[in-house]
């Protein structure tokens, strides 16, 4: 007898869920299914699951296919499954390809390719709270969206869309998503959330069409090229009560709550200055230097506000006329805010937040804040803060989302709109010189 077993969730039960469960069967004669317990599933960084085990189970064992259901505890749990079962297929999506290749060793590791063509209709009527995702890129790359949106209980990315034939076809092949689209209005009626992840000379006409539509968007930062276009965003956004989400991940994480708890409440006293050192280095082809001013001026405004009473910028460029190093300065009534930024030269990347009682320094890569330290004036030793942090972070930001989608809530309070039209003057001014 030949023994097959896979793994899922399983939650907002669905025709992939079933399809992945019929075609796992076909690959043996005895069909075990591990499905994740709750503890597992917050260890892991799997968000916004909505079902309790006990329901995902019986949706399992009401399709028939499963012959035996287990509960999956554990990472690691896996290579003591297929001893203590005798294992001989491991069978998984393929969008976990190359992830359980060390299981080969163990037994016989099957990727199967993801259920295609399932429409917002289908999955509406098995389950209403499932939304399709569409992808808006200029770039075959997903920066690994899909698999942090696998993270994320309710979430379907089903298409794409580009205005360059080639680039949408490859993506949607890459990835086996249901479609593609040049057609940004057929690709619109199509899903019900749009990541626009395009050029900044794009960006703003294809949020401002999604939000037409009513669709729920998240755009990376900045979403305009001017203040004007960001406001008439955020107008229409609240106008056709659309949730509209600026891809500042930082934001959106839970050491960095705490650390904005900390310098707005009285642990820490006022605070006098906020510096923060960033370099190209950190960071993918795919950022430009707006993408660095956006995520540092953010931080700036977060932390000071975006009221602040004068700026000034300064940069040095090498004879290609490319940026080597620049610096902001933000002066406030009682603060001031600094921004270093490097390219191609040395850099100590770092947040420092200093007050009259206290210093919070956020270390290397600040952005994917997961660790600070505070070091108070009358303590000799420095406390450290540290929380649990998944992937690349896009999973948190994806969570709010649905969050607000289903409590009806359209205005995001992790990134105020005030803060990203700051942003955007931000760069305005620069422009300007």
């Amino acid at each position: 007898m030949k023994k097959v077993i896979t793994y899922g969730t399983f939650d907002l039960f669905h025709k992939g869920h079933y399809n992945i469960l019929k075609r796992a069967k076909e690959h043996g004669d005895y069909l075990i299914v591990g499905v994740t317990s709750e503890s597992y599933d917050i260890e892991r960084g799997k968000l916004s699951v909505r079902d309790s085990l006990t329901t995902r189970m019986e949706n399992v064992r009401k399709t028939g296919f499963a012959d035996e259901i287990i509960i999956e505890e554990y990472l690691g749990q896996k290579i003591r499954d297929i001893a203590k079962y005798d294992i001989d297929t491991l069978v998984i999506g393929s969008d976990w390809i190359g992830k359980f290749d060390h299981l080969r060793k163990y037994c016989n590791v099957v990727y199967l390719e993801r259920t295609k063509n399932i429409s917002s209709t289908m999955i509406r009527n098995e389950e209403s709270n499932i939304f399709n995702v569409g992808i808006a890129t200029d770039d075959d790359n997903d920066s690994d969206v899909i698999l942090e949106t696998k993270y994320v209980s309710g979430l379907n990315v089903s298409d794409v869309y580009s205005s360059d034939k080639n680039v949408a076809e490859k993506f949607c092949d890459r990835f086996e998503l249901n479609g593609w689209e040049t057609d940004y209005d057929m690709f619109l009626k199509k899903v019900d959330i749009v990541y626009v992840r395009c050029g900044l000379s794009s960006r703003y006409d294809l949020i401002k069409r999604a939000l037409e539509c009513g669709k729920s968007v998240i755009a990376d930062s900045p979403v305009a090229l001017t203040k004007k276009q960001g406001k008439e965003l955020f107008e229409l956004a609240e106008k056709n009560k659309c949730v509209f989400l600026e891809n500042i991940i930082t934001v959106y994480l839970k050491a960095f709550t705490q650390l904005l708890w900390m310098t707005q409440g009285d642990m820490r006293g006022n605070t006098i200055r906020v510096k923060c050192a960033i370099s190209y280095d950190n960071f993918s082809t795919r950022n430009s230097f707006a993408d660095l001013v956006s995520l540092s001026s953010c931080m700036i405004m977060k932390i000071l506000g975006a009221d602040y009473k004068k700026f000034e910028h300064n940069f040095v460029r090498n004879e290609a006329g490319e940026i080597n190093y620049g610096t902001i300065n933000f002066s406030y009534e009682d603060a001031v805010g600094f921004i270093e930024i490097g390219n191609g030269i040395e850099l100590e990347n770092r947040l420092v937040i200093t007050g009259d009682q206290a210093t919070i320094t956020v270390k290397d890569d600040w952005w994917n804040t997961g660790y600070f330290e505070l070091k108070r004036q009358d303590a000799k030793h420095v406390k450290r803060y540290s929380f649990n942090f998944e992937g690349n972070g896009f999973r948190y930001l994806l969570q709010e989302l649905l969050i607000m989608i289903r409590d009806n809530r359209y205005e995001c309070t992790r990134l105020f709109p005030s803060e990203s039209l700051g942003i955007i003057d931000v760069l305005e001014k620069i422009k300007k010189g």
